[in-house]
């Protein structure tokens, strides 16, 4: 083959010649070999196999695999190709018919064992490439793999493309073969004697004796070698605590019991109407604590704008407590009214968001979706519950509520998966809609027609807003959009309790409920209270209005015991009195104690407020539903409750902190942290765009420095330039990266990068020894070795990011400041590990435009 087909890429004054674009058939050990060799000579390499195990293998040897669209291949035994179905060799011709008039070169080594080489370029193929094209068919001995070709001999088509069909490769190559066969027979001889440059046997050394069988014509004796049995390896002994199995039975069987015995004193101590609200709360925790584990950990971030949407179901409460004309009539109404409408903020922009981002995790490759079937079931369920209830079946609106809940709790299930994760939307949509006519028709004999007009006014109103707010939001927003949200449900919460109270107080004294009623607004108003001024805290932080450090000083922890303990005293006050001054008073300190808790965090541990936050609203749902003793809301106030709880255990077991040092404390070191010593190396944007484009494994580990610097469009582009040049590229993203769970796959999702390589931590961390190029992008205490090798280091015990195994580390940060927990890196230290300073934004594009570059060339 002429050189001028296999080099790299070309540019001069007169213009540029792209690089060789090869096809390998078949990726055994001589397609292997031609994939690489292609490779080295900077062509691009594109192979086909039948073995699935051969994608691997092709991607380590520097090529891109391609393969046939929706049919699977038949791998024979010991791994061997094997003759295939029918469907699959027509798939497979449509492949070639595609790619083959690109390539310059094609190279086949496709056989089957004790068969004729199978038949894979016809001669439509052959003239369907440009002229000066080259088919190399090592397998013309077995017939060939080209419908044209000729065993033994080299034939020119009409159309100019070259078949080469030899047979004697080998001996064509006799140079080559001679020293290479030459070189091994010298350095075995060599072996043999003590001198460098001359054959001289040292009989007395053991190898040469045991290895020579005639010395000057006469046969020497056999001699064997005594084998000496090497020395006992001493293994370092580490002491193993033994598990202890009764122990931990025990603590299961301990929590269990206290639980069950929670539940009987709760069900057996309050009025037999409330056992059926307490069912429903239990069965809805228990079942929100199973599906939120499943939801992948990608989607965390749209799993809290989907509960943020859902939390909107406030506003059933708020229209209980909803009356007058086209106007409230006084001041419960007005503050239900004010509910209803951020209510439905939440609503309205908490889907819209949910739905961006989910069409951001899309691929063109997706199958088509047909959503818009579930206008039908939209449209009659409702109708069935309004034909039901107009019958004179005045409990139908209780099954809506059933039917509404069961499809809040399936758009958290279909989470689990990106296939299904888009419905899981339209899902949340039907039931939230479907609770809310539920509920209106459950008020339509106490209501007029003039209140629903005003409440549709209401819902109007805030549903516009939410919907501008959610379409003007850009993605590196969402940590502060879900803080303000939260807010809003926190104050909706609020005004709705404070709002029932002032329309039911003189019922109290009578309904043998009132104690949980009292309860239920007390605490909704106190949860929804912390939820609401820390919200606004959070989102101020975040947005960078406010001081990011924590706030400090003697007192501060005096001072949440005593704002606690003023909330339980009145607490005790207003359940014996019904006072409510109390509640007013309990309503202003839970503003200063939620403004106060989470004041008193750092910004870096912003997003375990969000998500306890998060928690938070679903709570003061929960007492909602016990104050209405309506289900609907204790069903999906347990779900958001547990959502944002199992989000925050996931994180704090990511940091390998506990939620009280998260909220009341910081990171603290276990001892003296061991030295580091030595100097860092450093590289430049060229040294790094050379090192990745030469590299045929990278991972990508981004943190909140790209989050910060917007750097993600820039990483994508590079990421596709390096893959369409054959180049495997993955990312790898911890827990607790960004601002809160999820935010970086969904910043990378929005650039463009595909959701098959974006990996988590506990999925990515074995493969960083095979990795060529591990580039760390704005991450620091996620990618710090002493978490593991340090027992004194204050992140001792947090899972990290194991980018230092790789052959090479690229940190890019602009300078070598510590991260959040105020550790020193020893990472920056490694001997393969290399320093890229500047902003991140600006560098990843002097990357992407350097890589480009290179493979432009």
């Amino acid at each position: 083959i002429n050189a001028e087909y296999m080099g790299a890429g070309k540019m001069t004054m007169a213009g540029k010649i792209p690089p060789a674009k090869v096809l390998v058939v078949g990726a055994a050990v001589a397609g292997l070999e031609a994939i690489a060799t292609a490779k080295n000579n900077g062509a691009q390499v594109f192979a086909t196999d039948t073995r699935p195990e051969a994608e691997e293998q092709i991607a380590g040897a520097g090529g891109k695999m391609i393969k046939p669209e929706g049919v699977k291949a038949e791998t024979g035994e010991g791994g061997y190709a094997k003759a295939q179905s029918d469907d699959y060799i027509k798939a497979a011709e449509q492949m070639y018919r595609k790619h083959i008039p690109d390539m310059d070169i094609v190279i086949t080594t496709a056989l089957i064992p004790n068969r004729p080489a199978p038949k894979i370029i016809d001669d439509k193929m052959v003239a369907s490439m440009k002229p000066g094209s080259v088919i190399v068919d090592l397998a013309s001995e077995r017939g060939g793999n080209c419908t044209l070709t000729k065993p033994g001999e080299i034939i020119t088509t009409s159309n100019g493309v070259k078949i080469i069909g030899y047979v004697d490769l080998p001996s064509r190559m006799a140079l080559q073969a001679s020293k290479l066969y030459s070189n091994n027979i010298v350095k075995f001889l060599l072996a043999f004697g003590d001198a460098k440059d001359e054959m001289v046997i040292n009989w007395a050394d053991e190898i040469t004796r045991c290895s020579g069988f005639m010395n000057k014509g006469e046969y020497l004796a056999l001699q064997v070698p005594k084998l000496v049995p090497a020395a006992p390896k001493k293994e370092e002994t580490v002491a193993v605590v033994p598990r202890n199995y009764s122990k931990e039975e025990i603590n299961r069987v301990a929590v269990a019991s206290g639980a069950l015995g929670a539940l009987i004193f709760a069900g057996c101590s309050t009025p037999p109407s409330f056992v059926g609200n307490l069912a429903t709360f239990t069965l809805a925790v228990t079942v929100g604590y199973y599906v939120v584990w499943g939801v992948t950990h990608a989607l965390h971030t749209p799993l809290m704008s989907v509960t943020n949407a859902i939390s909107g179901l406030v506003a059933v409460g708020a229209m209980f407590v909803a009356g007058g004309s086209y106007l409230p009539g006084n001041a419960a109404q007005w503050l239900a009214a004010s509910a209803l409408s951020m209510s439905f903020i939440n609503i309205v922009g908490g889907f819209r968001v949910t739905q961006r981002m989910l069409n951001m995790f899309r691929r063109p490759t997706d199958p088509p979706e047909y959503q818009h079937y579930w206008i039908a079931p939209a449209i009659a369920v409702p109708s069935a519950i309004s034909y039901y209830w107009a019958s004179g079946i005045t409990s139908a609106y209780e099954v809506g509520y059933l039917v509404a809940g069961l499809f809040c709790i399936g758009s958290l299930a279909a989470l689990s998966s990106q296939e299904t994760s888009r419905i899981g939307t339209t899902l949340g949509i039907l039931g939230v809609g479907w609770g809310v006519t539920c509920a209106a028709l459950h008020l339509y004999p106490t209501m007029g027609f003039e209140t629903y007009l005003q409440m549709a006014a209401c819902a109007s109103l805030g549903g516009g807003a939410g919907l501008v707010i959610a379409n003007k939001i850009s993605p590196m927003d969402l940590p502060q959009l879900v803080a303000a949200f939260h807010s809003l449900v926190g104050l909706a919460a609020v005004l709705t309790c404070l709002a029932s109270h002032l329309n039911g107080v003189e019922h109290f004294l009578h309904d043998p409920m009132a104690g949980i009623h009292l309860g239920a607004i007390y605490f909704g108003t106190v949860i929804g209270g912390i939820t609401f001024t820390g919200s606004i805290v959070a989102f101020l932080k975040l947005d960078g209005r406010l001081r990011s450090e924590s706030l400090q000083y003697s007192g501060r922890d005096f001072t949440n015991i005593a704002m606690g303990t003023a909330t339980a005293g009145l607490a005790y006050s207003y359940f014996t009195t019904m006072s409510f001054p109390s509640l007013l008073a309990a309503t202003g300190i839970s503003f200063a104690l939620g403004y106060h808790l989470v004041d008193s965090v750092g910004g870096a541990d912003m997003p375990v407020c969000i998500t306890v936050l998060n928690s938070y609203s679903g709570w003061a749902l929960v007492c909602e539903g016990f104050m209405l003793n309506n289900q609907l809301l204790t069903v999906v106030g347990s779900l958001i409750g547990s959502s944002g709880a199992i989000l925050t255990y996931i994180m704090c077991v990511a940091m390998n902190r506990s939620i009280w040092n998260v909220l009341f404390g910081s990171y603290a070191s276990l001892g003296s942290a061991a030295e580091i010593t030595g100097t860092h190396q450093e590289m430049n944007v060229q040294q790094v765009v050379d090192l990745l484009a030469n590299a045929k494994d990278v991972i990508i580990v981004p943190g909140f420095g790209l989050c910060q610097g917007q750097a993600q469009y820039a990483v994508s582009d590079m990421t596709k330039i390096l893959i369409d040049n054959g180049v495997t590229v993955r990312y790898g993203i911890h827990p607790v990266a960004g601002r809160m769970p999820g935010q970086l796959n969904v910043l990378l999702a929005e650039a463009g990068v595909s959701y098959d390589i974006v990996h988590e931590m506990e999925e990515i961390n074995d493969d960083f020894p095979n990795c060529d190029v591990s580039l760390v992008i704005g991450a620091n205490d996620v990618v710090n070795p002493s978490a593991l090798e340090d027992p004194n280091s204050a992140l001792a015990g947090m899972p990290v990011l194991h980018v230092w195994k790789a052959k090479n580390c690229i940190v890019l940060k602009r300078s070598m400041a510590t991260g959040y927990a105020g550790v020193q890196n020893p990472l920056f230290f490694k001997e393969n590990n290399y320093m890229l300073f500047g902003n991140a934004k600006s560098t990843c594009e002097a990357l992407r435009d350097g890589v480009k570059s290179h493979f432009s060339k």
